[in-house]
This record gives C-alpha cells, sequence and structure tokens, in this order.
C-alpha cells in the first residue's frame, strides 16, 4: 500500500483545488450565458405620431396566468368571487385581446422587468450584480419616451431611474418596512393609487407638469401586488378622467409567475406564465378563435375557448409599447413585433391598416439587424480566422446578403405588397436572431474544450497524492515537459489578447498547463511504479473505476430523478452487507446490521416524496417530538456512564430551547395563516431561541465524555433551525439522516476491525501510522462521504421555501431571507462534518486522509454537469443545468470546509488519533 510523499502538501492541495473550482464556477456564464449587452446601435422606430398618445403599463407581481383567467382559480374559501378580476376579464372578452407571456429564468422581479421593458434577456448572472439601485446600462422604453411617470415598490423602479435621462423618468415609491408579505398588501396599491391621483391633482397648478403629461409619447408605470386587481379599473377611470380623450392605450401583465406552493426563481411552467391583457388605443379587440385552435389544456379551463389567444415572449412587449406611442425601440431589444408574422392575428390596430404593420415589420428587422452588425463587427475586429454568419454575410456580387434582403422588403412595400412584406421580415428577423445567437456562442467550442482538459487535469493532478512517491522524470524529459508547458500557455494568451478576450480566460488555461505539467512530471513515473508492482490491490483497482463511474453517474442522475437516492439508500444499506459481508459477520453483528438496514430504508423514504410542500403544522411538530425523543433516549442510555451532571443539564437546556421553539413556531404559524401578521412578542422570541440554540454548543464549556455525546449536542442545537424554518418533514428527514449517520460510524469500525483480524491488513494498519496509507476499500467510503454530502441537500427538496422564513422576517429582506435559507441548509453539514471526522478517528486515520480519495472523484460529476449545461429548451432544463453545475462545483468547497470544520468542532474528544498526521 502506498503512502502519501512528504513532497505532497495536503494544505496545498486543499487550498488550490478550492481557488480551482470557484474560479471555473465562472466559466459556465463565460461559455453559456455572456452578457447580451453591447452599445453602439444606432435607434430605429416610427418616424410619425404613434398610435395613441399615451400608455399604461400595469405589472402584477408574481401573478399566473391561470390563476387570473380560470374562474374560481383563488380557492380562498367560499366567499372567493367566481372571477377574481371580473374587470379585465370584461375586457379580455368585450374590447381588448389576451394571451400569455412567457418568461425566462431566472423568473424573477428584475430580469422580468428588463425583459418587458428592455426587450432583452439579461444573461443569469446579471441578478447578482445588484438586486435594485444598479445603473441602467442597456436601452429601454422609458428611455426613449418622452417622460415616463413610475409608481410602485423601491425594488423595482429605481434600477430604470438610475442612468436614465435627467428628469425624463421620475419615481414614487413606498418605504422598504410597508413590503410585508405576512399582512394584506392593500395599502401598497392604495398608496400607489393615491400617488396617482395627486400627480393628476398637482397638474392643474403646475403648468411644467401639466405640459409634460400632456405630451405625446408619455408612460405611466405601475408595478402592483397581484392580489388586488379590481384596482386596475381604478386606474383606468383616473387616466380617463384626467385626459377625457381616447388616446391612452393599457398593456396589464406580470414580471413573473409563481410554483403552487408559492416559490418562482426556477422553471417551473407555473413561474413562466404570465397573463398578458392590452386595451385601448391601437390595440385590436376581442377576434374568434383560428382553426386550428389557439389553446391547449392549460386554457380550456378559462372557459375563453371561443376567442384567440395571442401568446408572446416576455421581450416582444417592449417592441409592442414602442410601437403603440411612436418612439424608437429599445436599441438592445430582441423582441419580436406579435404582428410581424401575416399568418396570424397580433395585438395591432392601426390607422394605416396593412402598410403600418409592414411598416413595423421593417422597423424590426432594422432593430435587430443593427444589433447584429455591431456585434459582428466587434468579433470580425478580434477573433483569429473569423468565420461569419453565412444567412447575413454571404456577397453577390460585393453586396451581403442582410443589405440585400432589407432592399427586397424595402421594395415589396413601396409596391403595396404588404402581406409579402411582412412575411419576409419575419423570415429576416428570424435570421437575424440566429445571427444573434451565432457570434453569443461562437467561442463556446474553445471554453468547453479548455474546462475539460482542466478538470481532467486536476484528477490527475490530485491523485498524484495517492500514488507511492517515485523518482521524478529524467532532466532532459522534465525540461521537455516544461518547455511544452509554456510554449502552450504563451501560445493561448497570445490569442486572447488578439481577440480581447476577456481576463478570466487567460486564468482558465493556466490551471490545466500547470496540472498536466505536475502530472506528467511526478504522476507519470509513481504510475509506472505501481503498474511494476503488480499489486492485486492496484489490479482490482480497474474493476472499482466501473464501479465509480457508474455510481457517480448514477448520482448525476439522480439529480433530476431523486428516487435514485432512495435506491442508492437499498444499496448502501440492503445490498452492500447483505451480498458482501461474511455471513460470520452478518450472524455476529446482527443487531447492528438490522439497525443500519432499518434506518437506511427509514431515510431513504424522503427523497420519494413530492417536492413541492404545503405547509403542515403536525409534519413540523412530529419533526420537534422525534428530536427531543432522540435526545432523552441517548441521555438515558448513556445515563450510567454519564459522571459529570453538568452533560445532563446542558442536554436539559437544548431540549427546553426546542420545545419553546416548537411553541412559539405554533403561535406563529396560526397568525400568519389567518393573514394577521406576524406577532412582534413571537418574532422576538424565535430569533432568541434560534440564536442561542445554535450557538450554545460552540460556546458552551461542557466536557463530552463521548463522541457520540457531542455528536447529539450539535444536533439538538440545530434542531430549533429545524422547527421554524420547516415547512413540512424537513425536521424528521434531518432526525433520520442524523442517526443514519451515527450508524455508519459504527458499521465502517465494524468492517475494518474485521478486515483487520483476517488478515486483510497489515500490522500498520492496524496501529496508529504518521501517514496515510491507501486502501481501495477508502475509494467506497469516500463515495459513500459524496453521497451523504449530496443527501443532505436533496433529501427533502430543495427547502428554499419562504413561508417560514416569514416567522423571522416579515419584512422583505432578500439578503436576510436567503442567508437564513443558506443556514438551514447548511445544519445538516455540520452533522456530517463532526460524524465524518469521528470516521476517520475510529478507522486511525490522519485528518483529511478520506477526502483526498474524495478529492479524485468529485469532478466526474462536474464535467459532466458542464457539458450538460444549457441555454435552451425549456426554462425548467436552463434553470436546473445552471443550479447543478454550480451545485456539484462547490462540491469541493463544502466537502473541504466539512472535513475542516469536522476536525475543530469535535476537538480534543477526536482522543484516538492524537499523534497522527498528513504529511
Amino acid at each position: 500500500m502506498a503512502s502519501i510523499g512528504p513532497g505532497q502538501n495536503v494544505l496545498k492541495l486543499l487550498l488550490l483545488g478550492i481557488v480551482f473550482h470557484v474560479v471555473f464556477i465562472a466559466s459556465v456564464f463565460d461559455c453559456y450565458f455572456t452578457s447580451p449587452v453591447v452599445h453602439g446601435m444606432n435607434h430605429h422606430g416610427s418616424q410619425s405620431r404613434g398610435e395613441a398618445k399615451r400608455l399604461v403599463l400595469i405589472v402584477a407581481d408574481g401573478l399566473r396566468a391561470d390563476l387570473l383567467f380560470t374562474p374560481n382559480g383563488f380557492a380562498f374559501g367560499e366567499s372567493s368571487p367566481t372571477v377574481v378580476a371580473p374587470h379585465l376579464r370584461s375586457i379580455a372578452e368585450k374590447r381588448g385581446a389576451f394571451g400569455v407571456s412567457h418568461t425566462r429564468v431566472p423568473t424573477e422581479s428584475r430580469p422580468g422587468h428588463v425583459a418587458i421593458i428592455g426587450g432583452m434577456y439579461e444573461d443569469v448572472s446579471a441578478v447578482t450584480k445588484g438586486w435594485k439601485t444598479n445603473p441602467v446600462d442597456f436601452d429601454s422604453v422609458f428611455n426613449q419616451s418622452s417622460h415616463t411617470f413610475s409608481f410602485g415598490s423601491p425594488d423595482i423602479l429605481p434600477m430604470f431611474s438610475k442612468g436614465a435621462s435627467l428628469d425624463k423618468v421620475l419615481t414614487w415609491c413606498y418605504d422598504e418596512e410597508a413590503e410585508d408579505f405576512t399582512k394584506d398588501a392593500t395599502t401598497l396599491d392604495t398608496w400607489v393609487l393615491d400617488q396617482l391621483r395627486i400627480l393628476f391633482q398637482n397638474a392643474s397648478t403646475d403648468a411644467t407638469l401639466n405640459s409634460q403629461l400632456r405630451g405625446d409619447k408619455v408612460i405611466f408605470f405601475l408595478h402592483l401586488a397581484w392580489e388586488y386587481m379590481q384596482n386596475i379599473q381604478v386606474v383606468e377611470n383616473l387616466v380617463s378622467q384626467f385626459y377625457e380623450d381616447q388616446e391612452t392605450s393599457y398593456v396589464f401583465t406580470a414580471d413573473h409567475g409563481m410554483s403552487k406552493i408559492g416559490n418562482h426563481g426556477d422553471g417551473d411552467p407555473d413561474s413562466t406564465r404570465t397573463p398578458l391583457i392590452a386595451w385601448g388605443k391601437g390595440i385590436r379587440g376581442p377576434l374568434s378563435d383560428s382553426t386550428p385552435t389557439s389553446h391547449d389544456e392549460y386554457s380550456k379551463p378559462w372557459n375563453l375557448g371561443h376567442l384567440l389567444r395571442r401568446d408572446v415572449s416576455q421581450a416582444d412587449l417592449a417592441p409592442l409599447m414602442a410601437t403603440l406611442i411612436g418612439i424608437d425601440w429599445p436599441s438592445n431589444s430582441v423582441g419580436v413585433l406579435p404582428d410581424i408574422d401575416p399568418t396570424r392575428a397580433g395585438y395591432l390596430a392601426p390607422l394605416e391598416g396593412e402598410e403600418a404593420l409592414a411598416r413595423y415589420s421593417l422597423v424590426n428587422v432594422q432593430v435587430l439587424l443593427e444589433h447584429y452588425l455591431v456585434k459582428h463587427e466587434m468579433k470580425a475586429a478580434h477573433a483569429i480566422f473569423y468565420k461569419p454568419f453565412g444567412l447575413l454575410e454571404d456577397e453577390e456580387l460585393g453586396v451581403p446578403a442582410r443589405i440585400r434582403k432589407v432592399a427586397a422588403i424595402e421594395r415589396l412595400i413601396e409596391e403595396g405588397k404588404w402581406y409579402d412584406a411582412r412575411r419576409y421580415s419575419m423570415e429576416l428577423s428570424e435570421t437575424c436572431l440566429q445571427g444573434l445567437r451565432y457570434l453569443e456562442t461562437y467561442d463556446r467550442l474553445l471554453i468547453r474544450a479548455i474546462v475539460v482538459v482542466a478538470y481532467l487535469g486536476w484528477a490527475a493532478y490530485a491523485s498524484i497524492s495517492l500514488l507511492p512517491p517515485a523518482a521524478s522524470l529524467s532532466a532532459s524529459r522534465s525540461g521537455v515537459v516544461n518547455v511544452v508547458t509554456i510554449a502552450t500557455l504563451l501560445g493561448f494568451w497570445a490569442a486572447f489578447w488578439i481577440q480581447n478576450s476577456p481576463w478570466t480566460f487567460y486564468v482558465y488555461v493556466a490551471f490545466p498547463c500547470y496540472f498536466w505539467r505536475e502530472s506528467c512530471s511526478r504522476g507519470v513515473p509513481a504510475l509506472c511504479k505501481c503498474v511494476s508492482e503488480c499489486s492485486p490491490t492496484y489490479r482490482n483497482l480497474c474493476v472499482q473505476l466501473i464501479l465509480v463511474i457508474s455510481a457517480l453517474q448514477s448520482m448525476v442522475v439522480a439529480y433530476t430523478h431523486r428516487s435514485i437516492w432512495s435506491a442508492g439508500y437499498v444499496v448502501i444499506g440492503v445490498l452492500w452487507p447483505l451480498f458482501t459481508w461474511p455471513s460470520s459477520l452478518l450472524s455476529q453483528n446482527w443487531k447492528l446490521v438490522g439497525l443500519w438496514c432499518g434506518s437506511c430504508i427509514v431515510t431513504g423514504v424522503f427523497p420519494l416524496l413530492a417536492v413541492d410542500k404545503e405547509e403542515s403544522l403536525p409534519s413540523i411538530l412530529a419533526g420537534g417530538g422525534v428530536m427531543l425523543l432522540i435526545g432523552a433516549i441517548h441521555l438515558y442510555s448513556s445515563g450510567q456512564n454519564v459522571v459529570d451532571k453538568s452533560v445532563k443539564i446542558s442536554r436539559a437546556i437544548q431540549m427546553g430551547l426546542v420545545a419553546a421553539m416548537m411553541l412559539v413556531t405554533s403561535g406563529s404559524v396560526c397568525s400568519l395563516q389567518a393573514r394577521a401578521g406576524l406577532p412582534r412578542l413571537n418574532q422576538i422570541a424565535a430569533w432568541l431561541i434560534l440564536a442561542s440554540s445554535s450557538v450554545y454548543p460552540f460556546i458552551s464549556k461542557v466536557r463530552h465524555p463521548s463522541q457520540t455525546s457531542k455528536i447529539i449536542s450539535f444536533f439538538l442545537s440545530f434542531a430549533a433551525c429545524f422547527v421554524i424554518l420547516s415547512i413540512s418533514v424537513e425536521g424528521l428527514f434531518y432526525s433520520a439522516y442524523t442517526c443514519n449517520l451515527l450508524l455508519w460510524i459504527e458499521i465502517e469500525a465494524l468492517v475494518r476491525n474485521s478486515d483487520s483480524s483476517n488478515g486483510n491488513g497489515s500490522a500498520a494498519d492496524q496501529q496508529l501510522s504518521i501517514s496515510y496509507r491507501f486502501r481501495a476499500d477508502d475509494i467506497r467510503i469516500a463515495l459513500f462521504f459524496l453521497f451523504y454530502v449530496q443527501v443532505a441537500f436533496f433529501g427533502t427538496g430543495k427547502s428554499f421555501y419562504l413561508e417560514p422564513v416569514y416567522r423571522l422576517v416579515p419584512i422583505f429582506n432578500p439578503f436576510l431571507m436567503a442567508a437564513l435559507l443558506i443556514f438551514k441548509i447548511v445544519c445538516p453539514y455540520v452533522i456530517l462534518s463532526v460524524a465524518f471526522a469521528t470516521l476517520n478517528a475510529r478507522l486511525h486515520l490522519p485528518p483529511f486522509s478520506l477526502f483526498l480519495v474524495a478529492l479524485t472523484l468529485t469532478d466526474g460529476m462536474t464535467m459532466t454537469f458542464f457539458l450538460n449545461v444549457t441555454d435552451t429548451g425549456s426554462w425548467l432544463e436552463i434553470g436546473q443545468s445552471i443550479s447543478f453545475f454550480c451545485i456539484t462545483s462547490l462540491l469541493l468547497v463544502w466537502s473541504a470546509g466539512i472535513c475542516a470544520a469536522g476536525e475543530y468542532l469535535m476537538g480534543n474528544t477526536l482522543v484516538d488519533r492524537k499523534s497522527t498526521k498528513v504529511n
């Protein structure tokens, strides 16, 4: 068996691995989600007066399309109205147009509003750039209006006013403290309506304001709560009374939808389908349904099947609004006017009829083509061996295809062939979008290759720590390796400099160059030595390699098929002991094996439960009760061995805090479900109990008599968290997961002792050693560890429910809310960390030894997820592919933190391994 050579610095390996994986998380955005924002485009738009003088844009926060249109969509009891928004439904049926606006991930307020108002889809990482006050670095319909008057949330309005033209976008925001999600939102909408009413009243005494309001190309933007859609009738009445004309267009939509349990942000279909209703000047009214029907199973329950459903993509709303009031289109817009397709009815009813629709279609082409030209020229100026997009750049008689095609559309319009002009414009618009897509993904193949080579290089580099030390390559061969490495690195850097590539590209290519240099210099001799020895252990590694790859890929599939986690518990809890253990070992330890099997089966039930959970107070309290029971059972079973009464007192204090949290949570849940808000006393008590319980084991001076006793102490310290922040069965899972980890320690110790007694381990393995000696069985333990790392996250779903957070933070505070959710996710990892540290000690291994084995395995999953990332297809697929890659990329960081935290937290209880170390 090989030991880690003295030249291998474990701390260096860990730090380098963490830096590498954190840096390469950014590669997914450089590869798949580069920012679409560029500058330098000329504006295009209608040079004449628009179809209407002004536009009222109303955006409901988080409204699903089906909840608005379906009769009895809101089941609030017998008092619920059959039609939740009679005024809007009347508009859709009698004087407006309706449909579904399809959003993209992330289904959050910021990207949703950017798509509606800017006509573009931000890259996914843009959400991290700022929540509400970041400067506007893209164009929008607000920037092109004469004046925009906006009212509503402080989370939305500032991002369109900061950076806009001076005094063009005026905002009225209510206070952040007013956004209490546990109370009735009527007051927020009332505030918005009052401010709009006051604005109109002030215009009667302010000549400048009156002139601004009565000018052309004016936009009113109102961000409202979806619960009170009857307020839209009030808005329409206020506008009509002030202007006393019929020159106003109205657009009602939502920034994103909401899943059935009230969450959003992901690609859930209910989060990506929002309602769209348009009416007023310039809008084509209701039309009979077409053949084939425009409705599907989703919209059949709406009872609107006799009317045409007109769907759009969310970014299409920006060109629609710009056309209605006759302003230039946002220069960054990639939206397509719904009326560009001559084969289906859209939203516009222009005074000039078909000719106007043809000219608007030409504007759509000009905007998209201008966008394409800027990106094309930027890429052509820097890319080496640049290959242009053929459908737009193919030249005939020295004239690019794009110029010929635009000229053809203009000629069709002059000849009065408006149908053909629209059809040709639609085809050219689709070609422009393909060209933009081509340019945005131009460097994708190169980045993919660099990332794959880097991950393989890291696996090879990390594997050196498990191979026996061997002589380095000869000086001549080592020199060749160095020369090739430097030449490769400098060659890539030169190419990146010529192509004006992002600075991250320089960093990406440096990692694989270093990894492969080290692997070739030190890994090749070590590998040759292993092969020459032909040890049975290494021959068996070939078979184990196949099993390892199968296990890792099974975990990959388990990210989308959660039942595989349950199957994994059956494998490790039932099949592994029954089919691989000696019969004598089973018969002599049948009680422990029975507990292990039962624990795995119980814990394996949770991944089978539905991810979408409704709030259940009985389940929450049941979880708290089981956690108290575990503490009581351990205290009773170890009572005879506990000499220091301080341990009993400490355990009683912790269990008392859990019981108190159960009482506070019961009162808070009942109050919130009644929409009565969060009682202040409950909020203060919950924070005090949570803080006290969480920090108690870290500040307690109690000396625990055993490792299990200390693990139980940490378990109870986070039990309060799993009471106050649970929506259903999370507390029960936390209890089952902890018990399963405690049994895992005993099972692995039993197996290792059995191997040693049967002569499968040397005398050195049975005693404390100063260096780690690799054993083939350690690969299985490392896989088990990776399994537990992921089950801690996926055991009961993602746990990103906001309802429990309202028991602590009723006022909207995104960062504090996110911190609480992250804290809840981290808690099981604390238990895993102390259990894994204890396992290392029970197996008489140095710190981080088993983690070094896991280190070589993690990127088998990471690389697969990177290649599976997609920015096309359903929004659910896009969102999941990103999150899965990020989760696996952070596995190393999590795992390293788990090992380090476990060693620190267990402290002097790991007495079995005082003298061991890793070189």
